[in-house]
């Protein structure tokens, strides 16, 4: 299992399933970046902590909300025009590239916060990646369950 965050996230990504339920979970308002730090804390059996979770969400909220949404939603209006217009989807695609580099910047920044938690026994299986989805996770309850089971078969 890779060490650091990216690499992590980069790995259980591109594992069958999981980018369909982070797609699903992040249509019903999750932060990806943040649930996918969630199931890197379970593999890394930090153990849970109520306020640690509010840190991640007050660090992770914002950034998604002004650097990576707006990066979002200007590539996901672009799609449809995209497909015919050659210049267009140059751009698109370099937008892409940029929304990604935020989230990689994301999830750099929830790695510093959480680099010095110490790593114990983890009492529940999941419990930050659930604690981390909110209504997302009561929404989707299908994908939530996806990222779980992935989880679980990295251990």
């Amino acid at each position: 299992m890779p060490s650091d965050l990216w690499s992590f996230t980069l790995d259980f990504y591109a594992r069958p399933g999981v980018e369909q339920a982070c797609l699903a979970l992040q249509a019903r308002g999750g932060n990806v970046c943040a649930l996918l730090c969630g199931v890197w804390l379970d593999q890394r059996n930090i153990s849970f902590n109520p306020q640690r979770a509010e840190e991640i969400r007050q660090l992770a909220t914002p950034w998604h909300d002004q650097v990576v949404g707006p990066l979002r939603a200007v590539r996901t209006q672009w799609k449809a025009a995209a497909v015919t217009d050659e210049e267009l989807s140059a751009l698109r695609e370099r937008v892409k590239g940029l929304e990604l580099d935020a989230e990689r910047e994301l999830l750099v920044r929830l790695q510093r916060l959480i680099q010095d938690w110490p790593e114990h026994d983890a009492e529940h299986a999941a419990v930050w990646l659930n604690a981390l989805a909110g209504d997302a996770g009561k929404e989707a309850p299908n994908a939530l369950h996806v990222l779980q089971r992935v989880g679980e078969d990295l251990t």
